[in-house]
């Protein structure tokens, strides 16, 4: 999700993890399946079950539950069809909101979206009235005292990164891929032992819109009603919140 500076947001993401280890779980294994019904069992062959394997690995999820997933997926059929949607809507000061969900009941959780929604003071739109705003990249984010900035840079350009910025106040640096250069990028920064804090493919927002006061403290709860939906897997939005913004909300 984009929000204040990036090294918050991955610290933000990570306490939320931390929070609700057994949803999130939940929600990788659900990926993963789907990455290895769709695109087969062999990660090699499959980038999305690379990148899905890569994130449940990320929050310490067990080899067992991985490998049970991949099985799953590439097996028979277990009855339960599972749809991917995305819905769309505003929240305070006119944020753009993407919500990406795995669901086996449609009208449930669009019922259940819109409802989060309106209880959090958004709007929910029409399918494409802010995902043009956004683009899909992979990203990979580096905390700089963790890493040598010279042998970043090479390791990622040589392996195809489309760019690398530094964030010196928030002290990290980030590497910018095409999603297609998602994989062998990411076994590329792997193999020279440079391993990123968070890597995802993402969907970025061209601008940003900086909120803060009343209107900042209720885009972050309907956010978090948002991600309170057992159907919602992945949240994208185009606010900033600055740092001494986000200490206010949460002292």
């Amino acid at each position: 999700m984009s929000g204040h500076s990036k090294w918050s947001t991955i610290k933000h993401k990570k306490a939320a993890t931390d929070a609700k280890r057994g949803k999130v779980f939940t929600r990788y294994i659900r990926e993963i399946t789907i990455a290895a019904r769709t695109g087969g069992e062999d990660p090699d062959c499959n980038p999305r079950l690379r990148v899905a394997i890569s994130a449940a690995k990320s929050v310490n999820m067990p080899k067992d539950n991985i490998e049970r997933a991949i099985h799953r997926g590439a097996g028979t059929d277990d009855g339960v069809h599972i749809d991917e949607i995305r819905y769309e809507g505003y929240g305070q000061a006119g944020v753009a909101i993407l919500v990406d969900c795995m669901t086996d009941n449609r009208k449930r959780t669009v019922a259940d979206v819109r409802s989060a929604f309106n209880k959090g003071g958004g709007n929910m739109g029409e399918s494409g009235c802010v995902a043009w705003m956004f683009h899909q990249k992979g990203q990979f984010i580096f905390e700089t005292e963790s890493v040598d900035e010279g042998t970043l840079m090479d390791v990622a350009l040589e392996a195809g990164a489309d760019d690398i910025e530094e964030h010196p106040d928030d002290g990290c640096s980030i590497v910018y891929s095409a999603p297609a250069d998602f994989a062998p990028l990411q076994q590329a920064l792997e193999d020279a032992d440079l391993i990123a804090q968070m890597a995802e493919i993402s969907w970025i927002p061209e601008n940003s819109i900086t909120v803060e006061g009343d209107a900042a403290e209720k885009l972050l709860a309907l956010i978090e009603r948002l991600e309170d939906i057992d159907d919602v897997q992945n949240i994208y939005a185009n606010y900033a919140i600055s740092d001494a913004e986000m200490k206010r909300i949460h002292s």
